[in-house]
């Protein structure tokens, strides 16, 4: 399995210059590397990342979805739209819509279920609190993340999604998860899959999302149970993002 590698964490970041500098520096960083390449964009920007990563071998997609399909939702961008722009990807269930705008567990499986359903490949978010890692329930927490979307949607519909964990403590605090904390909380991601699917378990790409940076990578990806990075602040520095690629 390929590791893959998504720049998600562009958040509200970015104009149409340092974009073009950005986007145009990771298309040729990473041109020949044997990983997988995502970008995923701010919704103003989508239609610039295509035109600039089209014919390459990084995809692009964005950093939330509506879970309507259309009505009177003012604001909302539909998974249908992200289509129109070419989007591979979305990213579903992000710690800050759950925290900053009360996106609750059913609600981000309504999401993944929107984007799968438009032909979008969900990057399905899961993660703890420094409250809950404290308090010894990161496995509920996660456990109870990854239910909600197997409940709406099927085990079956994780064979064409990807799993990011995100520890919520570790982003943008300069605290990173060590590899043995990681992994631990990809294995038994990996563990709850295979409870019901052995073979869905196998194949999926699960990728961590807490702080992964150049000097960190290599270890992080040595792990068994960690397929990529979705990567934080290294993606808005091209020669970070391109060396984490290059680590795998």
């Amino acid at each position: 399995m390929r590791k893959k590698f998504v720049a998600g964490n562009w958040k509200m970041h970015g104009n149409l210059a340092t974009n073009d500098d950005l986007l145009q520096s990771v298309r040729a960083g990473v041109a020949g590397l044997a990983v997988e390449v995502a970008v995923c964009t701010p919704y103003p920007y989508l239609d610039q990342a295509r035109k600039v990563l089209e014919g390459s071998n990084v995809a692009w997609g964005a950093q939330d979805v509506s879970e309507h399909v259309q009505g009177a939702y003012t604001g909302e961008v539909s998974a249908m739209m992200l289509g129109d722009f070419g989007c591979r990807y979305v990213i579903v269930g992000h710690s800050e819509r759950r925290s900053y705008y009360g996106d609750t567990d059913a609600v981000v499986a309504a999401k993944f279920e929107a984007a799968m359903k438009a032909g979008l490949i969900p990057i399905f978010c899961v993660g703890e609190t420094l409250d809950e890692r404290e308090k010894n329930v990161t496995a509920d927490v996660v456990t109870r993340q990854l239910d909600a979307v197997i409940a709406r949607c099927g085990i079956a519909s994780l064979a064409k999604a990807v799993v990011a964990y995100e520890p919520v403590w570790a982003i943008g605090t300069g605290r990173t998860a060590s590899p043995e904390q990681a992994q631990e909380v990809h294995a038994l991601i990996r563990d709850r899959v295979a409870r019901e699917d052995a073979g869905v378990a196998a194949g999926l790409q699960i990728l961590y999302g807490g702080s992964m940076k150049p000097g960190n990578a290599k270890e992080l990806m040595a792990q068994t149970d960690i397929d990529g990075g979705l990567i934080g602040g290294a993606a808005l520095v091209a020669a970070d993002f391109i060396a984490i690629c290059a680590a795998a």
